[in-house]
């Protein structure tokens, strides 16, 4: 019997998912509903003739019997189908399985972990006990319902942290994973995938009976794996990096030129998860994150669910692929491999001594054209992370909690700062999206919210008027958190209307003939809704005592990436942008400095 989804009346049930399918469904908003915030949510980056164009195709879009009108009802008469979770469902495989272009520094996200002084290989056994002891809480349902102020939050994510990858295709990627038609329950791999130098190693971490190894014995053959030369033969994991189509064409080449490569490819696609050891030290938490990022693509799998690298002086950090998995689910992985010692998770594993682990080198058979084109994905991919430009901005002086002392929300008062800066470094306001996670809903992921509203406009505009008395700024500044804060609790609520339109939009394109519905549809290229869209800065937040640094790439050609680590006591934020605009975000990271503490001596002011 399941307990209590509320969180109330029961003690919270200890079984992972058992809240699961009483959790509330994604709401889908009307029609009307979805129009009515789309035109406030593009306004205020609008001219008035861009908003009068938007708003004539909305109503023509909109329109009794129009084409709106006809898609909405096939939403949500999908909604009602038995066995649909959320009417997101066919939208979130698009969106993550869809996109055509490289994961690699595109989609894949990272965090840098606090350093703990250890050498690689002990660091790197730690990491492994931890994420076993994980794994096994996680198969047993051991691992507790997450609740935020009271409700429980889905842990559906779980499924995919262990032995999932992602296979490219040439439409659509696919993901094979556990807890799947094809392999129903946890996974029953043993094994990981160790990089070393370009070479890739199956390590058995778990025994025959499904106890871990000893910490002992996974750091002797961790260093048993670091003895290894460079590899002789170019990496197939630079391949990852590669268009998604493009990639799709070579993996069939790799399984076309000898069968052998099928087994070398299902060592790699069914390992629990990867871990990557790299044969030097960054000098500084900037180059460890740039690592992270985009390191060398021959000694990384990208597109395995988890790959945790471990740097030659024993720091280390994770690359994720995005497309199962949030920031919020990484984090609760994260938060529970460093939560505790490596002792205590390999104790309360059950680790047993067994003997060495058993390593068996993956290794594929190459002809002359994959070799090259192993070589051309490698340099393309280098080129690309050198055209990208990154920037570490720590702020050890400030954090939530200096945030909360003024009266401000903590996340509404960074989000103002950054568009100030922006504001201060670019000249204008610009498109921001802000991701807000929704994991209280069943299958629920996240919202996109739009953070320029006409209070952030009317904010900006002060703070840079001479005119403007400070109480004037204080009170534009305050004004525009309190928009801000009102609109996350809105796409908290699920209630936000890009994705709702998204979704109407890729309906007509999978089933626009079948419907009825193959006019040209005016509101996809209104300005409201590719200007809303084209995003100048894209902001994400992780907050977890036990991260330095969390990044991703950029999303547009102006773009700025921001993603922050906003806790007690700090701040940390990683841009990141195309190198031909890297001047611009190097003003931003300053601008940002001088915003922050502009805004905090503002209100500390009124006091």
């Amino acid at each position: 019997m399941n307990a209590s989804p509320s969180g109330t009346g029961t003690d919270p049930s200890p079984r992972t998912f058992d809240y699961e399918d009483d959790l509330p469904r994604v709401p889908l908003p009307t029609l009307e509903e979805t129009g009515e915030r789309f035109l406030e949510w593009c306004a205020p980056l609008l001219t008035e003739a861009e908003l009068a164009r938007t708003r004539e195709a909305l109503e023509d879009f909109t329109r009794p019997g129009g084409p709106g009108r006809e898609l909405h009802a096939a939403l949500e008469r999908y909604d009602a189908t038995e066995g649909v979770h959320s009417w997101l469902d066919t939208f979130w495989p698009y969106r993550y399985l869809g996109r055509r272009d490289r994961i690699a520094l595109n989609a894949n996200f990272f965090f840098l972990f606090h350093d703990t002084g250890e050498g690689q290989a002990e660091r790197a056994a730690g990491l492994i006990a931890g994420a076993l002891h994980h794994k096994l809480a996680l198969d047993a349902e051991r691992l507790p319902p997450v609740l935020q102020r009271g409700q429980p939050q889905t842990m559906a994510q779980n499924r995919f942290l262990y032995s999932a990858t992602r296979i490219p295709g040439a439409v659509q990627d696919t993901v094979r994973a556990p807890y799947s038609a094809e392999h129903p329950g946890p996974s029953d791999a043993k094994h990981i995938l160790v990089f070393f130098r370009e070479n890739m190693v199956r390590m058995d971490v778990l025994g025959p009976d499904g106890h871990p190894h000893t910490l002992g014995e996974l750091t002797g053959a961790l260093q048993q794996i670091m003895k290894a030369s460079p590899a002789l033969e170019p990496s197939p994991g630079s391949l990852t990096t590669k268009a998604r189509a493009e990639w799709a064409a070579s993996r069939e080449a790799l399984l076309a030129v000898h069968p052998g490569n099928r087994d070398a490819l299902d060592a790699v696609e069914t390992a629990l998860f990867c871990v990557c050891l790299e044969d030097f030290a960054p000098a500084d938490a900037q180059e460890a994150s740039d690592h992270l990022l985009h390191g060398g693509s021959g000694n990384r799998w990208f597109d395995k669910a988890v790959s945790l690298v471990v740097f030659g002086d024993g720091r280390a950090g994770i690359n994720v692929e995005h497309c199962e998995l949030d920031g919020t689910t990484i984090l609760g992985f994260v938060d529970s491999v460093l939560g505790a010692p490596a002792k205590e998770h390999s104790r309360a594993s059950g680790a047993r001594s067994q003997g060495a682990p058993h390593l068996e080198p993956i290794t594929f058979v190459l002809d002359d054209a994959l070799r090259t084109d192993i070589r051309e994905a490698d340099a393309a991919f280098a080129a690309y992370a050198a055209a990208t430009a990154t920037r570490l901005v720590t702020f050890d002086d400030f954090g939530s909690t200096d945030a909360k002392a003024l009266g401000m929300s903590p996340d509404a008062f960074v989000q103002m700062a950054y568009q100030l800066a922006h504001r201060r470094a670019k000249g204008l306001t610009g498109a921001t999206y802000e991701s807000i996670a929704t994991r209280q809903f069943r299958a629920g992921r996240t919202e996109a919210m739009r953070v320029v509203t006409p209070q952030v406009l009317r904010f900006v505009a002060a703070m840079d008027d001479p005119d403007a008395p400070p109480a004037a700024r204080a009170a534009a500044f305050r004004e525009a958190a309190e928009a801000h804060v009102r609109r996350a609790k809105e796409c908290q609520a699920g209630r936000a209307p890009e994705q709702h339109l998204w979704e109407l939009q890729l309906i007509q394109r999978r089933r626009g003939a079948e419907l009825g519905v193959t006019e040209h549809l005016a509101l996809f290229d209104s300005p409201g809704w590719t200007i809303m869209r084209d995003d100048y800065l894209s902001t994400s937040s992780a907050p977890s005592a036990h991260i330095q640094a969390f990044g991703f790439g950029s999303t547009s050609e102006q773009c700025i990436g921001v993603a922050y680590v906003l806790l007690p006591d700090r701040l940390a934020v990683y841009l990141s942008t195309p190198e031909h605009v890297a001047d611009a975000m190097r003003v931003f990271a300053d601008e940002l400095r001088r915003a922050v503490q502009e805004l905090r001596e503002l209100l500390a002011a009124e006091s």
